[in-house]
């Protein structure tokens, strides 16, 4: 299982649909983690207002699948049980194989940043 823990939200600064987006990245990057390693994730954020930010809460777990199972609401404290089936993890990794799939030998010229010298 990963685990996420996060303090993110919006900004008061900023527009409501560029705080809609940014919301709507995070739940998908979470649950693209979850799809990605074939394992579920807990994705922990905090609550409340600090300065300019108003944190949006919603944690959630979610299956190897990123179906989420659960998820907490936007505006107050609270502590969620969700039973997570383990089990599930090898079926989701046979059937959606992405890590099985790599090519690494193939990523050596991923580790050059554009900037390095070409020598």
């Amino acid at each position: 299982m990963l685990v996420y823990p996060t303090a993110i939200g919006w900004a008061h600064s900023q527009d409501p649909e560029t705080n809609d987006e940014q919301h709507q990245a995070w739940h998908t990057i979470q649950l693209s983690h979850a799809v990605a390693n074939g394992i579920p994730v807990l994705s922990v954020n905090r609550v409340g207002v600090e300065g300019d930010m108003q944190f949006w809460g919603q944690s959630f777990a979610c299956n190897a699948f990123g179906k989420v199972l659960c998820q907490a609401s936007e505006g107050k404290e609270e502590v969620l049980i969700q039973p997570i089936n383990y089990s599930q993890s090898d079926a989701y990794r046979i059937h959606w194989p992405f890590l099985r799939d790599r090519r690494i030998d193939s990523y050596h010229p991923i580790t050059k940043r554009f900037l390095d010298d070409e020598s």
